[in-house]
Protein backbone atom coordinates (compact mmCIF):
# COMPACT_ATOMS: atom_id res chain seq x y z
CA UNK A 1 0.00 0.00 0.00
CA UNK A 2 1.08 3.61 -1.03
CA UNK A 3 1.70 5.53 2.75
CA UNK A 4 0.54 8.77 0.52
CA UNK A 5 -3.16 6.35 0.12
CA UNK A 6 -6.15 6.74 2.14
CA UNK A 7 -8.28 8.96 4.21
CA UNK A 8 -6.46 11.85 6.75
CA UNK A 9 -7.57 9.95 9.34
CA UNK A 10 -5.88 7.20 8.18
CA UNK A 11 -2.01 8.91 6.91
CA UNK A 12 -2.32 10.36 10.35
CA UNK A 13 -3.02 6.96 12.23
CA UNK A 14 0.07 5.95 10.07
CA UNK A 15 2.30 8.16 10.92
CA UNK A 16 1.87 8.48 14.44
CA UNK A 17 2.54 4.37 14.70
CA UNK A 18 5.59 5.06 12.29
CA UNK A 19 6.99 7.76 15.30
CA UNK A 20 6.15 5.03 18.21
CA UNK A 21 8.74 2.74 15.85
CA UNK A 22 10.99 5.19 15.85
CA UNK A 23 10.69 6.19 19.14
CA UNK A 24 10.90 2.19 20.65
CA UNK A 25 13.96 1.96 17.85
CA UNK A 26 15.62 4.47 19.53
CA UNK A 27 15.34 2.99 22.79
CA UNK A 28 16.59 -0.17 21.94
CA UNK A 29 20.00 1.85 21.24
CA UNK A 30 20.17 2.80 24.14
CA UNK A 31 19.58 0.05 25.91
CA UNK A 32 21.90 -1.75 23.44
CA UNK A 33 24.78 0.46 23.75
CA UNK A 34 24.61 -0.31 28.05
CA UNK A 35 24.11 -4.01 27.80
CA UNK A 36 27.25 -3.89 25.15
CA UNK A 37 28.96 -1.93 27.21
CA UNK A 38 28.44 -4.33 30.03
CA UNK A 39 29.86 -7.20 27.88
CA UNK A 40 33.09 -5.52 27.21
CA UNK A 41 33.38 -4.32 30.46
CA UNK A 42 33.60 -8.63 31.70
CA UNK A 43 36.99 -8.60 31.17
CA UNK A 44 37.88 -6.20 34.23
CA UNK A 45 39.58 -7.71 36.79
CA UNK A 46 37.55 -6.58 39.35
CA UNK A 47 34.13 -7.72 37.49
CA UNK A 48 34.07 -10.70 39.20
CA UNK A 49 31.85 -10.76 42.02
CA UNK A 50 29.67 -13.18 43.68
CA UNK A 51 26.07 -12.03 44.40
CA UNK A 52 22.67 -13.36 44.49
CA UNK A 53 20.39 -12.46 41.87
CA UNK A 54 17.21 -10.05 43.66
CA UNK A 55 14.06 -12.40 43.84
CA UNK A 56 12.17 -9.41 43.74
CA UNK A 57 13.37 -8.90 40.13
CA UNK A 58 12.27 -12.17 39.20
CA UNK A 59 8.92 -11.37 40.73
CA UNK A 60 8.99 -8.14 38.68
CA UNK A 61 9.20 -10.49 35.27
CA UNK A 62 5.90 -12.21 35.87
CA UNK A 63 4.52 -9.03 37.10
CA UNK A 64 5.19 -7.11 33.86
CA UNK A 65 4.66 -9.35 31.68
CA UNK A 66 0.79 -9.92 33.27
CA UNK A 67 0.25 -6.31 33.07
CA UNK A 68 0.96 -6.66 28.84
CA UNK A 69 -1.90 -9.63 29.10
CA UNK A 70 -4.38 -6.92 31.15
CA UNK A 71 -3.64 -4.56 28.26
CA UNK A 72 -4.24 -6.12 25.73
CA UNK A 73 -7.74 -7.56 27.23
CA UNK A 74 -8.72 -3.93 27.48
CA UNK A 75 -8.21 -3.27 24.12
CA UNK A 76 -10.09 -6.42 23.31
CA UNK A 77 -12.52 -5.60 25.72
CA UNK A 78 -12.95 -1.86 23.86
CA UNK A 79 -13.12 -3.59 20.62
CA UNK A 80 -16.85 -5.38 21.60
CA UNK A 81 -17.79 -2.01 23.87
CA UNK A 82 -17.32 -4.28 27.25
CA UNK A 83 -16.56 -0.83 28.75
CA UNK A 84 -16.62 -1.59 32.65
CA UNK A 85 -14.29 -4.75 31.80
CA UNK A 86 -11.99 -2.27 30.06
CA UNK A 87 -11.78 -0.29 32.79
CA UNK A 88 -11.21 -3.00 35.78
CA UNK A 89 -8.27 -4.28 33.11
CA UNK A 90 -6.71 -0.85 32.68
CA UNK A 91 -6.47 -0.11 36.14
CA UNK A 92 -5.22 -3.23 36.88
CA UNK A 93 -2.89 -2.79 34.53
CA UNK A 94 -1.65 0.54 36.11
CA UNK A 95 -1.61 -1.45 39.66
CA UNK A 96 0.43 -4.05 37.95
CA UNK A 97 2.82 -0.94 36.60
CA UNK A 98 3.31 0.23 39.99
CA UNK A 99 4.06 -2.63 41.60
CA UNK A 100 6.88 -3.43 39.26
CA UNK A 101 8.34 -0.37 40.12
CA UNK A 102 7.97 -0.95 43.84
CA UNK A 103 9.59 -5.27 43.53
CA UNK A 104 13.02 -3.01 41.40
CA UNK A 105 13.64 -0.62 44.24
CA UNK A 106 12.92 -4.29 46.62
CA UNK A 107 15.47 -6.29 44.10
CA UNK A 108 17.87 -2.62 44.40
CA UNK A 109 17.30 -3.37 48.41
CA UNK A 110 18.45 -7.25 48.19
CA UNK A 111 21.61 -6.28 46.43
CA UNK A 112 22.68 -3.63 49.27
CA UNK A 113 21.65 -6.64 52.25
CA UNK A 114 24.07 -9.11 50.43
CA UNK A 115 26.51 -5.91 50.20
CA UNK A 116 26.84 -4.82 47.11
CA UNK A 117 26.45 -0.80 46.75
CA UNK A 118 25.95 1.29 43.68
CA UNK A 119 27.91 4.16 44.41
CA UNK A 120 30.84 5.01 46.60
CA UNK A 121 33.59 3.50 48.42
CA UNK A 122 31.67 0.00 48.27
CA UNK A 123 30.73 0.13 45.26
CA UNK A 124 31.73 -2.24 42.44
CA UNK A 125 31.32 -2.13 39.00
CA UNK A 126 29.03 -4.77 38.54
CA UNK A 127 26.17 -3.27 40.91
CA UNK A 128 26.94 0.17 39.10
CA UNK A 129 25.90 -1.00 35.84
CA UNK A 130 23.07 -2.66 36.80
CA UNK A 131 21.86 0.45 38.49
CA UNK A 132 21.83 1.99 35.51
CA UNK A 133 20.61 -0.24 33.37
CA UNK A 134 17.74 -1.13 35.98
CA UNK A 135 17.33 2.97 36.48
CA UNK A 136 17.35 3.41 33.36
CA UNK A 137 14.65 0.80 32.52
CA UNK A 138 12.46 2.71 35.13
CA UNK A 139 12.37 5.85 33.75
CA UNK A 140 11.01 4.28 30.59
CA UNK A 141 8.14 2.33 33.01
CA UNK A 142 7.42 5.73 34.67
CA UNK A 143 6.93 7.24 31.16
CA UNK A 144 4.46 4.02 30.69
CA UNK A 145 2.99 4.92 33.84
CA UNK A 146 1.71 8.49 32.43
CA UNK A 147 0.67 7.12 29.04
CA UNK A 148 -1.31 4.70 31.25
CA UNK A 149 -3.00 7.60 33.37
CA UNK A 150 -3.56 9.30 30.25
CA UNK A 151 -5.27 6.32 28.61
CA UNK A 152 -7.19 5.60 31.61
CA UNK A 153 -8.29 9.55 31.74
CA UNK A 154 -9.15 8.91 27.91
CA UNK A 155 -11.17 6.19 28.43
CA UNK A 156 -13.37 7.80 31.43
CA UNK A 157 -13.87 10.56 29.00
CA UNK A 158 -15.50 8.24 26.58
CA UNK A 159 -12.54 8.56 23.39
CA UNK A 160 -12.10 4.90 22.82
CA UNK A 161 -15.29 3.19 20.95
CA UNK A 162 -14.68 0.25 18.35
CA UNK A 163 -12.72 1.23 15.45
CA UNK A 164 -11.30 4.29 17.44
CA UNK A 165 -8.75 3.53 19.63
CA UNK A 166 -5.65 4.84 18.18
CA UNK A 167 -4.67 6.51 21.67
CA UNK A 168 -5.14 2.85 23.50
CA UNK A 169 -2.97 1.18 20.58
CA UNK A 170 -0.32 3.51 20.55
CA UNK A 171 0.13 3.03 24.46
CA UNK A 172 -0.28 -0.71 24.02
CA UNK A 173 3.06 -0.34 21.72
CA UNK A 174 4.49 1.34 24.12
CA UNK A 175 3.78 -0.79 27.26
CA UNK A 176 4.35 -3.75 25.42
CA UNK A 177 8.10 -2.63 24.03
CA UNK A 178 8.88 -1.51 27.92
CA UNK A 179 7.52 -5.18 28.80
CA UNK A 180 9.66 -6.90 26.50
CA UNK A 181 12.47 -5.07 26.86
CA UNK A 182 12.80 -6.14 30.57
CA UNK A 183 12.09 -9.84 29.88
CA UNK A 184 15.73 -9.09 27.82
CA UNK A 185 17.17 -7.05 30.40
CA UNK A 186 16.35 -9.62 33.06
CA UNK A 187 17.73 -12.94 31.21
CA UNK A 188 20.60 -10.45 29.96
CA UNK A 189 21.69 -9.54 33.20
CA UNK A 190 20.53 -12.50 35.14
CA UNK A 191 22.61 -14.67 32.60
CA UNK A 192 25.78 -12.55 31.97
CA UNK A 193 26.84 -11.99 35.14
Amino acid sequence: MDLTEGTTQEKIKRSKKTMMWFAMISMTMVFAGLTSAWVVSQGREDWKIDLNFPNAFTISLAVILLSSFTFYGAKKAIDVDKRPFATALLVLTLVLGILFVVLQFMGFSELMEQGFYFTGPTSNIVTTFMFIIVVTHMAHVAGGLIVLFVVIYNHFKQKYKPGQTLGLELGAMYWHFVDFLWVYLFLFLYFFR
